[in-house]
């Protein structure tokens, strides 16, 4: 008898040993998302997290993550502008909300900001669908600070061939006084200037004043043809356009993409902008592209949104990387996405989260082909592109075409 309860006793520890071991398999993983849901770009920021949502949602649909876990995303607002806001925001994902990977921030500033006070420190890697700086190339990140979208030292370039192209011999450039507005500015002012065109002036300005005519004096006596705007849609770029009409400083005007948004139009009057001239981070026509085309039209989403392929891809990436490390430990997450993202591997598109596991789970390599194109990180975390030129007609924002 004593024999037999202890084999029964042996067969029990061993039965709770394996469903405890299935429940820490199955455990939800936690990945976070930061964003200016308020402030400059707020308006730009819902479809980039629609994006990122997107993603999260077919995780789960597809049999979830790390064997059965549900995959969550818990969001925080880091404001685009306020780099306290954002150092404060990213601590509450890395310290209290104990994220395994972090989508966002969106803007370059509170990027560099949340990466620094908290996302490396704590080994968190963090992957960035908007923040363009060149700045953010060279920061010391310990290889945890990735990005979905180009540098804008290449959309400097690009807006200087468009400008040229269309007859603009000189521009004043007025830029929002962070890390985006200053590396754009900088980017653009020595693109234009080597395509043989002028910078008459080239002026930063303070985000949130209420007051821009000084600035606009100054920047119109240099005798310019158009300003260039690199600011933010919902912040100074408004006011300072606004203004620029009212005061008869300016009637043309150029932006890049912290620019693109329909609600410069509906603020500032319809007919008032047409022929505003600006470029937006954009995607390549690829098969992952026009999947994930179909799979936003379904999800009831704007598949050329601003950012919004560039966000699915990163929480698809992220996702995928933690399911390639086999564990909700940070520990491995960098490794395993560069591994996800990198050829050679089988090609995975957008939505195919359960072929991506079976894959996986064989020791295949797979090689992600996302919404934004091919995600092949180089050495800093930064990826190719494609940007679109954009014109304003009308109630909004329409593309004119890739530009190369």
């Amino acid at each position: 008898m004593r024999s037999v309860n202890r084999k029964l006793f042996a067969a029990s520890v061993a039965g709770i040993a394996m469903l405890a071991a299935s429940a820490a398999q199955a455990a939800d993983v936690k990945i976070g998302f930061l964003g200016g849901f308020t402030g400059p770009i707020e308006s730009l920021v819902p479809p980039i997290h629609a994006g990122a949502e997107l993603a999260v949602k077919q995780v789960n649909e597809q049999g979830g993550i790390l064997d059965g876990g549900k995959l969550t995303m818990v969001q925080g607002d880091s404001t685009c502008a306020d780099a306290t806001a954002a150092s404060n925001a990213a601590d509450r994902m890395v310290n209290a909300e104990k994220v395994v990977a972090l989508v966002g921030p969106l803007c370059s500033g509170e990027t560099i900001a949340a990466a620094n006070s908290a996302a490396i420190p704590g080994g968190v890697v963090i992957v960035s669908p908007a923040a363009t700086s060149p700045a953010l190339t060279s920061i010391d990140d310990k290889d945890l600070l990735f990005r979905t979208t180009p540098s804008d030292a290449y959309s400097g370039d690009v807006l200087a061939k468009i400008l040229k192209t269309k007859g603009v011999n000189s521009i004043a450039i007025t830029y929002v006084n962070n890390d985006y507005g200053k590396g754009f500015a900088e980017a653009l002012d020595a693109a234009f200037k080597k395509e043989g065109g002028t910078v008459a002036a080239k002026e930063a300005h303070e985000d949130g004043k209420a007051d821009y005519r000084a600035e606009l004096g100054s920047l119109a006596s240099a005798g310019a043809d158009m300003l260039v705007v690199l600011a933010y849609a919902d912040g100074s770029g408004q006011t300072v356009i606004r203004q620029a009409l009212e005061g008869g400083d300016f009637s043309k005007f150029a932006g890049g993409d912290g620019m693109i948004s329909d609600s410069l139009v509906k603020n500032i009057g319809e007919g008032k902008l047409d022929g505003f001239i600006g470029t937006k981070i954009g995607r390549s026509e690829t098969p992952g592209t026009a999947k994930y085309a179909e799979l936003a039209k379904a999800a009831g989403l704007d598949p050329a949104a601003s950012f919004g392929p560039q966000a699915y891809d990163a929480a698809f990436l992220l996702a995928l990387a933690i399911q390639k490390n086999g564990s909700d430990s940070r520990e491995g997450v960098s490794k395993a996405l560069r591994e996800v993202a990198s050829a050679p591997g089988e090609a995975i598109y957008p939505g195919e989260w359960e072929k991506a596991v079976k894959l996986i789970a064989a020791g295949t390599d797979i090689n992600y082909e996302g919404a934004s194109g091919a995600q092949e990180f180089d050495a800093a975390g930064d990826v190719p592109g494609v940007i679109i030129e954009v014109v304003i007609e009308g109630p909004g924002f329409k593309e004119v075409g890739q530009v190369n």
